[in-house]
């Protein structure tokens, strides 16, 4: 979920094709879950194999994933490494939620509420570790790199977007803002339309970009007022003070300066290691051992994942791939040198 400061920021619409031969560092885990919450059928069941695994991530990660190399995008997905144990206790919630999620869920099936169903199965979404496991075999098979990070995915995807190893950070979360990355990707996984909550409206979902330069600039704040933001509204580290939001936080660090002058002087209380917290999102637990590296697909290992093993339509993998040969056949060969290597 991370840090909501969605009111202080203006995303900028832009194409996919403004991101032809851009390399984007995807936060896997969260990509992973909105291929889950979101691939389900009319009830809010995920897809699954005729054994019952659920596949809803496979197929999302595969078909969204061809989708980007196919429009010249440059993919890396970062998986999260051990969390913070400041972010434990933010752990322990969700899967409460999910559990209380997956509870609701079955009741609105059994009184035929399909609508009602949906929606709490969504957020009853969990990701194993076997199914995270065949994700980073999937890509290994699509020869899409991907990154283990040491400690979280969005910090390592901002390190590397500083270092300016990659051109941007792809994730729904705007926690990669806190971590430095200079550019956020939204909805750079998700395509097509998306049903308003309650409402039979439904709106289509953009792609949009947002930098870090341009937050702070429009809102006249530095990166460490930013956090300070941050940590009043709330984070995975830290739950945030009752009743103030992202405007609020804006207006309270705008009068005091700091997070400090704003508990001394407001008569706020915050029990939590606000030093540390700040240090999670200043200096993360990252690596700089990665190489980028992408190589053709491995047909015959992806036929064996997904139609073999899963179940997958074997025209529809096919297909898929063969839009893959079309895309490198249409490209100079110099391209297809920068966007794959022997593999």
């Amino acid at each position: 979920m991370g840090v909501n400061i969605r009111d202080l920021v203006k995303p900028n619409q832009i194409s996919l094709e403004e991101l032809n031969n851009k390399i984007i560092a995807v936060d896997a885990y969260n990509a992973l879950y909105q291929f889950l919450s979101i691939i389900r059928q009319y009830d809010g069941t995920p897809l699954v194999d005729k054994n019952n695994n659920i596949t809803s991530h496979l197929s999302g990660l595969f078909y969204r994933t061809i989708n980007l190399i196919e429009n010249g995008v440059k993919p890396i997905y970062v998986f999260d490494g051990k969390p913070p144990s400041l972010k434990i206790c933010t752990i322990k919630a969700r899967e409460e939620v999910r559990k209380e999620s997956q509870e609701k869920w079955s009741l609105a099936v059994e009184a035929g509420d399909y609508e009602e169903a949906k929606k709490y199965a969504q957020a009853s979404s969990t990701l194993k570790k076997d199914m995270v496991d065949e994700s980073k075999t999937l890509l290994k098979s699509m020869g899409v790199p991907f990154i283990e990070a040491p400690g979280e995915g969005e910090a390592q995807a901002a390190y590397m977007n500083m270092k300016g190893d990659v051109w941007a950070c792809a994730s729904q979360d705007w926690d990669s803002l806190l971590f430095g990355a200079p550019r956020l990707i939204r909805n750079l996984t998700v395509s097509g339309r998306r049903k308003l909550p309650g409402k039979p409206v439904y709106i289509k979902i953009e792609i949009e970009l947002v930098t870090l330069e341009q937050v702070l600039k429009e809102n006249n704040i530095t990166r460490d007022q930013l956090i300070d933001i941050g940590i009043l509204v709330g984070t995975d580290y830290n739950e945030g003070i009752k009743g103030i939001g992202p405007k609020s936080a804006l207006n309270l660090i705008r009068k005091h300066g700091s997070l400090e002058k704003i508990l001394e002087n407001e008569g706020i209380e915050f029990n939590h290691p606000l030093d540390e917290i700040r240090r999670l999102f200043k200096t993360p637990d990252v690596t700089d051992n990665y190489i980028l590296n992408w190589s053709s697909p491995k047909e015959d290992q992806i036929i064996e994942l997904l139609h073999v093993k899963h179940d997958f339509s074997i025209d529809r993998v096919k297909a898929a791939l063969e839009r893959i040969r079309a895309y490198n056949k249409t490209k100079p060969q110099s391209r297809l040198d920068q966007y794959f290597t022997a593999g």
